[in-house]
């Protein structure tokens, strides 16, 4: 099935361009099936960009589901056109009354600065706080992430010493889990970030358990114990060419960055990159999809605010 999105949407030809199965409204409005409602909180700097890369990701499943996106409207972008901005993201207040089986809270360059120094952080708790009780299942990405786990449950997030940036392998610590089925014990995923959160502060909240973790790159991701809340550390949305862009860009501007890890042949930025995490990526958000949100959603969404949820079926 596919996922649902305006036909104006850029991202619309760029997915049919590649055979990806994408329906506009009017075609979906003639299905007999209770779509899956996904809210996108995309706080990227380039979100056409992003947009691709998770809606890649979410059309990879039997099911139809309606994507919509979200905007902070506390902070201005400087990457994305305010025609683009109006025609397809809402605001906060635009859907506060609204009900989504899953939502997506996406990274940020923003970990430099300290969660209260962000100038989107008060709206951004707002929303996060909003999603406990209007969305089944959210899951944070990245900055997004440590931003996620600091605000509800007060861990703390560290700096690096030098940036955690390339394709480093991770190991399944949770068995039989809905999100990880179909894994392999080992497999690789994408990070790019200045900062962490530790083992050793997450082991200290009944509510969470880590999932999958890499000795080098350190926690990847943690679930809360009552299924609804995925916190990934790493970026298993991205392009081939992701990191490879962001390498040149930082390496042109003079700043000090190392080739991304175990990422071109032989550590050659003139070589093509290596894909090697898609088949996780897309076995990852297909199994979100299926196992963690279809089968287990309530169908009157209004009800999630009632839910009372058995977090052993929903791991």
């Amino acid at each position: 099935m596919p996922i649902c999105i305006p036909k104006e949407l850029p991202a619309f030809q760029t997915l049919a361009k590649e055979n990806i199965f994408v329906m506009d409204n009017e075609r979906a409005s003639h299905q007999d099936i209770r779509p899956l409602r996904v809210l996108l909180l995309n706080l990227m700097p380039k979100k056409i960009e992003t947009e691709c890369q998770f809606l890649r990701l979410l059309s990879n499943t039997p099911i139809q589901v309606n994507v919509e996106f979200l905007q902070v409207s506390s902070h201005v972008s400087k990457n994305t056109t305010k025609v683009h901005l109006e025609s397809f993201y809402h605001t906060f207040p635009e859907i506060q009354n609204e009900y989504y089986d899953g939502c997506i809270i996406t990274g940020a360059p923003v970990e430099h600065l300290a969660f209260e120094d962000v100038d989107y952080w008060e709206e951004l708790q707002t929303i996060m706080e909003w999603t406990k009780t209007h969305v089944f299942s959210t899951m944070h990405i990245c900055w997004g992430a440590l931003a996620g786990l600091h605000y509800h449950f007060g861990i703390p997030k560290y700096d690096l010493s030098e940036k955690m940036f390339g394709i480093f392998p991770h190991n399944v610590l949770q068995k039989n889990v809905q999100l990880l089925r179909g894994f392999d014990d080992c497999f690789y995923a994408p990070h790019s970030r200045h900062s962490e959160v530790r083992r050793s502060d997450i082991e200290q909240v009944p509510q969470l358990q880590i999932l999958t973790e890499s000795e080098q790159a350190g926690v990847h991701i943690v679930a809360n114990n009552n299924g609804r809340q995925y916190f990934i550390t790493g970026h298993l949305e991205y392009d081939r060419t992701t990191l490879a862009e962001e390498y040149c860009r930082d390496r042109d501007k003079g700043l000090q960055i190392a080739v991304p890890y175990h990422y071109f042949p032989e550590d050659n930025p003139e070589k093509p990159p290596l894909y090697t995490w898609g088949c996780c990526a897309n076995l990852l958000f297909s199994n979100w999809i299926n196992h963690c949100v279809y089968q287990l959603t309530p169908y009157e969404l209004q009800r999630l605010d009632l839910y009372n949820w058995d977090w052993e079926a929903g791991l």
